[in-house]
């Protein structure tokens, strides 16, 4: 039995004409009447009753018919679904995130990303560094969003976008007056900052900035994620260097300022994900970014 005849056959069924039916098909009414023919050996069964005046379908025919036209229902369903997949169409998207970037780029890059393609299931799961890349090896998560990451085999590493450090102020302090703040004069500052013992933490970055200075910073509080630092600051318990997209928590008493160093004071936000990942959603998913970014860094 092919698929081919029982298309035919729910057209002869559907126009109870084999000539309208052939028509209907684009093909002769002989070669129509041999396939319903072979279609009826196939089964075994009797499907059609012909007499020169018209035709009928049997019980077995309209039962045949009625389970055929479900089935080419789901063999369309199915089709539509391997293709949707094959494009990136459809499908599960699991993104790793953290910190200060769900501040500013990847809800918009989400947002687009799902109105594009609205088939995806998108799901997102906070996580460190360390966390993400165990969690892409063992193929919990698609990609991973984050920061100053150690290079690994297995992970490829996309630079997404680079942004300054700024300097985060409490209101009341009189540096807040400020435009900018250069990094000389605050080196005596209580800082609230990342641990020391994190990866590729902002902490060595920090202390990297301070080196130029032949200084190291005064820590008054370490903290895990930007969120706590800027409470903090909040509170009057010390100034925070943090990525510029931290500005976008606008938490009362609070105030941010560009910060002048000696050396580079940028940071970027890399994606990450397995080496090799040709799956068409991830795919999807980075061109997406790709847009975004050349879209939105043209405008600056």
């Amino acid at each position: 039995m092919e698929i081919r005849q029982l298309r035919y056959f729910i057209a002869v069924a559907e126009e109870l004409n084999f000539n309208r039916a052939a028509e209907r098909l684009h093909i002769t009414q002989p070669a129509l009447s041999r396939q319903i023919q072979q279609l009826e050996e196939a089964i075994p069964a009797v499907l059609l009753e012909r007499n020169s005046k018209r035709v009928t379908l049997t019980d077995a025919g309209k039962s045949f018919y009625e389970h055929g036209i479900r089935i080419l229902e789901q063999l369309q369903h199915a089709a539509d679904e391997s293709r949707m997949l094959s494009v990136g169409q459809r499908g599960n998207l699991s993104v790793g995130i953290f910190g200060s970037a769900i501040l500013d780029l990847i809800p918009q890059v989400l947002h687009r990303f799902s109105t594009i393609y609205p088939n995806v299931n998108v799901s997102l799961h906070p996580m460190d560094k360390d966390a993400q890349i165990q969690a892409l090896r063992e193929r919990r998560l698609t990609i991973g969003f984050n920061r100053l990451v150690p290079a690994e085999p297995d992970i490829e590493q996309e630079r997404v976008r680079t942004e300054p450090l700024i300097i985060a102020i409490p209101a009341t302090h009189p540096l807040a007056k400020r435009k900018e703040v250069e990094l000389g004069d605050v080196l005596d500052e209580p800082l609230i900052l990342y641990p020391r013992g994190v990866r590729g933490s902002l902490m060595v970055q920090v202390r990297k900035l301070y080196s130029e200075y032949g200084a190291v910073p005064v820590v008054a509080q370490e903290v895990t994620d930007v969120t706590t630092s800027i409470a903090l600051v909040a509170a009057g318990g010390g100034l925070s260097i943090v990525p510029n997209a931290a500005k976008n928590l606008r938490l009362p008493g609070v105030v941010y300022r560009p910060l002048k160093c000696r050396g580079d004071s940028s940071i970027e936000l890399i994606c990450l994900y397995r080496k090799g990942d040709k799956s068409p959603v991830l795919q999807a998913f980075l061109q997406t970014i790709r847009e975004f970014i050349g879209e939105t860094d043209s405008q600056v």
